[in-house]
């Protein structure tokens, strides 16, 4: 029979992604650093992006989609009188000219990038057409067509202008590329603008509070301390308790019977299965029954 290399663990790492390191790169690193069989990260950073970058360990793979499902938090610089084929400061210049808009113009169209936007993601994306990474065909010059998408900005704020740049804080749903967002408050304003910083301090419930440096984390002795319970991510999840019982039905995929639970946690949402302590399961609330979605072996 043939085992998996390296250690069975569970967790969640949040780091503070570094400038210039891919996110894969990020996984491979923490991969070999924790000995550990399987990780995954919730939610992609560009290299040239910094900030919250959740890697799960084992059992917490099992809820990356809930993490990065979640509303995003970032703060961004946009430099006005250019644009690249990334929007952002790594691509080549592709227009250039146009005014230099002050504070009193900025927050005159910040309005019109909150609510539901169509945006189109820039052709540099970890999208894929036809099998392939927009950005693979786009580095091989190829043209890339990427269909708009529909995000939501849930709010906006203008933080500060100086000279040709203006910093900008803002909580949007997933999917939403801020790259997109610079470049065409850019053109809403008469002008060109790229992305010269990018810095995500959000990540569904994780936030920059949670986060590691990775030369912290290479520097530790015992770095299975930086490992965050695959709870964690549950924070904002209501908790059920099973009994043994109940638990066994879950880790067979049995739904269990609402009965007694009715009104307790709102019909359609997620619940939290609980057994002295252990998580069993992720659960729906249905009107005749309680699903499980996703179940977890920690015994």
């Amino acid at each position: 029979m043939r085992h998996k290399r390296g250690d069975k663990i569970n967790g969640w790492l949040v780091v503070d992604k570094p400038e210039g390191m891919g996110s894969t790169q990020v996984v491979n690193l923490t991969r070999r650093l924790f000995n550990a069989q399987k990780n995954g990260h919730g939610g992609t950073l560009d290299p040239f992006a910094t900030g919250v970058l959740p890697i799960a360990f084992g059992e917490a793979t099992k809820m990356i989609d809930f993490i990065t499902d979640g509303d995003k938090e970032y703060e961004f610089t946009l430099c006005f009188g250019s644009e690249t084929d990334s929007a952002d400061c790594t691509g080549n210049i592709i227009a250039s000219g146009g005014k230099i808009p002050n504070k009193k113009d900025i927050c005159a169209v910040i309005p019109d990038f909150c609510g539901i936007l169509h945006q189109t993601p820039p052709a540099f994306s970890a999208i894929k057409i036809n099998g392939q990474r927009a950005y693979d065909l786009a580095r091989r010059g190829e043209k890339v067509e990427i269909p708009e998408r529909e995000v939501t900005i849930y709010d906006l704020q203008l933080l500060n202008v100086y000279e040709d740049c203006a910093d900008f804080k803002v909580k949007c749903s997933k999917g939403t590329y801020v790259r997109s967002l610079g470049r065409d408050i850019a053109r809403k304003l008469g002008s060109f603008g790229h992305l010269r910083r990018l810095r995500r301090t959000r990540c569904g419930i994780f936030t920059l509070d949670d986060t590691i440096l990775l030369e912290n984390l290479q520097n530790m002795m015992y770095i299975s301390h930086a490992l965050l319970p695959l709870e964690t991510s549950l924070r904002d999840i209501a908790v059920m308790a099973v009994s043994e019982v109940e638990a066994a039905k879950l880790r067979q995929g049995q739904a269990l019977s609402p009965q007694g639970r009715v009104g307790k946690i709102p019909l359609g949402s997620w619940a939290a299965a609980m057994c002295d302590g252990c998580l069993i399961a992720l659960v729906r609330m249905e009107e005749r029954r309680i699903s499980p979605v996703r179940v977890f072996n920690l015994t």
